[in-house]
């Protein structure tokens, strides 16, 4: 039945998107776990639990008695004009990349200019020392020493605003000198991609399970100029190519589930001496995550935060 969590406070906030995604009962607690990325505070709709042979089953409404009890759904509020773009583009990125069959339904906004309305909420942002990532439809004069990186994300995840790309593109400043071969899976717009190669890296292939990310990711790539990007569909490491060498740098942002699945066959893409990049790990996931790299021969070098997120730079144990 439902189950109303819904009680944060935004203060005056009065406008609202309601993000509603419906899944087949089977992949309901999957897709909870997705949908807390977003916020804690959900509301979750389960009739399969209403038992109609009940006594009091004529007190209950109608409209729960007929309902679907084969499914169910999951919503999150958020203020209107605050990430409702990238946060449904980052919950489309995470459902296909965790396999779940999700319907979304967006209501609270005026669905006809949903397509160009967001955009006025996505400006310049400043992550790490460098790197800017900028609208495309933007003008941005770069001061001394900063890296422009142009993006449309369209309807892939990777705007530069979320906490998760911020943690992993301030680690690629860190770890992309010159000539680094990096690997990006789950690459969602393409920005770290295109991010590695302007902060220097030799080659960068882009994976994404997602046919419609690869579109989005193929075309940033080409407006960005950055020639030694390829972005193919894969699903995780299974279409990787590995003919021409490993690579120096690893790139994973996706969820905690996700990368413990593909750890015990990633030291085998990494060159000695590189380092994967794990990011969309919620603080409370971080030490399962830590514990399956321990476990599979690798040792953590560096470990951030931000905002209840967590990134981590790995490497292979000596």
């Amino acid at each position: 039945m439902d189950k109303d969590y819904i009680c944060q406070d935004y203060g005056t906030q009065s406008e609202w998107t309601r993000i509603k995604v419906t899944v087949p009962l089977a992949q309901l607690d999957e897709l909870v776990a997705v949908m807390s990325m977003i916020n804690n505070y959900l509301q979750i709709e389960d009739y399969s639990d209403i038992d109609l042979k009940t006594c009091y089953g004529d007190l209950i409404d109608e409209s729960i008695l007929n309902a679907d009890k084969t499914i169910a759904s999951v919503s999150v509020y958020v203020p209107a004009d605050v990430g409702v773009a990238d946060n449904l583009a980052f919950l489309k990125e995470r459902l296909a990349t965790c396999g779940i069959d999700g319907k979304i339904d967006i209501s609270g906004v005026n669905e006809d200019d949903w397509a160009n309305s967001w955009k006025a909420y996505y400006k310049p942002i400043k992550i790490g020392e460098k790197i800017v990532i900028v609208p495309a439809w933007e003008k941005y004069d770069a001061a001394e020493g900063e890296i422009i990186v142009k993006m449309d994300p369209g309807m892939a995840f990777g705007t530069g605003s979320h906490e998760t790309t911020r943690l992993v593109i301030s680690l690629l400043e860190k770890y992309i000198g010159s000539g680094e071969r990096v690997l990006d899976v789950g690459t969602g717009s393409g920005i770290l991609a295109i991010c590695a190669s302007k902060l220097g890296a030799g080659l960068c292939r882009a994976y994404d399970i997602d046919p419609v990310a690869v579109k989005v990711a193929r075309e940033n790539i080409k407006d960005s100029g950055q020639t030694n990007i390829s972005c193919d569909q894969s699903d995780l490491l299974r279409q990787v190519k590995t003919d021409d060498g490993g690579y120096d740098v690893i790139c994973a942002n996706i969820v905690a589930d996700i990368i413990i699945r593909m750890t015990p066959d990633v030291g085998r893409y990494l060159n000695d001496g590189g380092v994967i990049l794990a990011s969309g790990i919620i603080d409370e996931r971080a030490e399962d995550v830590v514990s399956c790299f321990e476990s599979n021969g690798f040792e953590i070098a560096e470990r951030v935060t931000d905002n209840g997120w967590c990134a981590l730079a790995v490497k292979k144990r000596k």
